[in-house]
C-alpha cells in the first residue's frame, strides 16, 4: 500500500511538472519569429586582450604598446597568439554564414556598446555573438531589451572562439566551434530548438523624478552608460501604500544571469531587508551582498556561492553520532554525494522562477530576523530595501546603479522578457 502511494504521488508530481513546462512553452511561443529564415546576421565579436590595451593606450603607436605591456612581465607573444586566435576564428565563422548566402553586419563589443542603432538591430533576423559567455551576456543585454508583448523577437546564437580555455556554457557545443559551416547549415535548414531563457526584470520604486546614472563596467574602469532613460510610472494608491513609494521605473537592462546588491567594498557588511512573494513579513540580513539568479545564472555565480566540497562532508561526518555512521556512512562515496548536490544546484534556463542566495549570511545575536530567514530559496518576486552606505545594484556584472540606503527594487521574472535563442543541443 505505502508503494503504491509512494507511485501515485511520483506520477501525480510528474504530471504537474509536465504540465508546468508545457503551460511555460505555451506562453514563450507567442515570441517566436513565424517563418524564420536566415537572410541577414549582425556578428557582435569579442574585444581581445590586445585590442584592449590599445583602448586604453590611444596614444601608444605598435611598438610603444608592446614596450608597455612587456615592461610589466605580461606575456607579450601569448596575448598576441590568442588575439590571433580569435581573429582567425570570427573570419571563419563570418565565411561559413556567407556562404550560405547570409548577408552580415560586424561590430566588436566596444562598439556595440555605443554606437549600434535601434535600425541595424532591427535590420537583422538572428544576431551572433562570437567570442565567450561575457560578451553573449553583453549582447543579450543590450540586443535584446524590453519587449512589448505583441513584438517578436531576434533570436541569438553563440560561437566560442576558444573552447580549450573558456566553458562558453552559453555558446553552442564545442563541436560547432571546430566545424561552424555545420551549425549555420542546420540553422538554414530548420533543424534547431528554440530555447527561451528567462531574464529577470527590476523594477526600482521611490519618489525621485530622475533616473539614476549608470557606469558601464564592461570597460573596467567608472565609465558613464549613455542613458537609456525609462519614464517614471505613478503607483496606485495600492502598491504606493504598500511599497512607501510614489513613483515606479523599470530599468531597460534585463538580467540573464543574475542581480547583484552589495557593498562596493567587499569588507563592509551589507545590510538589506526583503520581502518575498509579497509576504507581510519582511526579512532582515546582514551578509555579504545578496545575489539573485535565473536559471541561465544558476551554473555561474549562484553554484559557486551555494556548492559544497568533500572536505565540508568529511568535516559533517566526523561529528555525526556514532549510530548515525554505524548505520552505513562510513561506506558512503563522499565525491559522488558532493557532486550531486552541487549538479542539483542547476535548474533549467526557462524555469520562470527566482533563486536568491544571502552570501554569508551573519546568523549571530539578532541576525538574521527572522531567525528561520533562509539563505537560498526559490521565489516568484522579490522586493529590496538597501540600508547600505555605498552599493550597487549590478545587472550581469556589467551594469551597475547606486542602491544606498532608502533605495527599493522589484525583482520578477515575465514570459514576455524571456530571451530567444537557437540551441543544437
Amino acid at each position: 500500500m505505502l508503494k503504491c502511494r509512494g507511485l501515485i504521488l511520483r506520477i501525480n508530481k510528474d504530471y504537474y511538472a509536465i504540465r508546468k513546462c508545457c503551460d511555460q512553452k505555451r506562453e514563450h511561443s507567442k515570441f517566436v519569429p513565424t517563418n524564420f529564415k536566415l537572410q541577414r546576421a549582425l556578428f557582435v565579436t569579442k574585444l581581445s586582450r590586445y585590442e584592449f590595451e590599445q583602448l586604453r593606450h590611444p596614444r601608444l603607436n605598435k611598438n610603444q604598446l608592446e614596450q608597455v605591456i612587456r615592461n610589466r612581465g605580461t606575456d607579450f607573444e601569448f596575448l598576441i597568439y590568442l588575439h590571433n586566435l580569435h581573429k582567425d576564428f570570427e573570419r571563419k565563422v563570418v565565411k561559413s554564414f556567407q556562404d550560405s548566402g547570409c548577408e552580415v553586419k560586424l561590430a566588436n563589443r566596444h562598439e556595440f556598446r555605443s554606437s549600434l542603432s535601434k535600425e541595424i538591430m532591427e535590420w537583422a533576423n538572428v544576431i551572433v555573438p562570437i567570442g565567450g559567455d561575457g560578451t553573449f551576456l553583453l549582447t543579450a543585454g543590450r540586443a535584446s531589451p524590453l519587449f512589448a508583448q505583441s513584438q517578436q523577437k531576434t533570436p541569438i546564437v553563440g560561437f566560442n572562439s576558444d573552447p580549450k580555455r573558456s566553458e562558453g556554457r552559453l555558446m553552442l557545443p564545442e563541436y560547432y566551434s571546430e566545424n561552424p559551416a555545420d551549425a549555420v547549415a542546420r540553422i538554414k535548414g530548420g533543424s534547431f530548438e528554440w530555447l527561451h531563457r528567462t531574464r529577470l526584470r527590476t523594477t526600482l520604486l521611490g519618489n525621485n523624478q530622475t533616473t539614476p546614472e549608470c557606469v558601464d563596467l564592461y570597460r573596467h574602469t567608472v565609465t558613464k552608460m549613455e542613458q537609456v532613460k525609462t519614464e517614471p510610472e505613478i503607483l496606485s494608491l495600492e502598491l504606493a501604500k504598500k511599497y512607501k513609494s510614489k513613483t515606479k521605473r523599470v530599468l531597460p537592462y534585463l538580467a540573464l544571469n543574475e542581480v547583484f546588491i552589495g557593498e562596493q567594498l567587499s569588507a563592509r557588511v551589507s545590510h538589506l531587508q526583503m520581502v518575498i512573494d509579497d509576504q507581510d513579513v519582511a526579512s532582515k540580513t546582514k551578509c555579504s551582498g545578496l545575489c539573485v539568479s535565473t536559471g541561465t545564472g544558476s551554473t555561474s555565480w549562484h553554484t559557486s556561492i551555494n556548492r559544497i566540497t568533500t572536505k565540508h562532508v568529511e568535516d559533517l561526518i566526523k561529528v555525526l553520532p556514532p549510530e548515525i555512521i554505524n548505520g552505513g556512512l562510513q561506506n558512503v562515496d563522499v565525491k559522488t554525494m558532493v557532486q550531486n548536490y552541487n549538479q542539483n544546484l542547476i535548474f533549467p534556463p526557462d524555469d520562470l522562477r527566482l533563486c536568491y542566495s544571502i552570501r554569508e549570511q551573519i546568523c549571530v545575536g539578532v541576525w538574521p530576523y527572522p531567525k528561520d530567514f533562509e539563505a537560498r530559496k526559490f521565489v516568484k518576486s522579490l522586493f529590496i530595501k538597501s540600508r547600505c552606505i555605498d552599493a550597487n545594484l549590478v545587472i550581469d556584472g556589467s551594469i551597475s546603479y547606486p542602491f544606498n540606503d532608502g533605495a527599493k527594487a522589484l525583482l520578477e521574472v515575465y514570459p514576455e522578457d524571456a530571451l530567444l535563442t537557437i540551441t543544437l543541443d
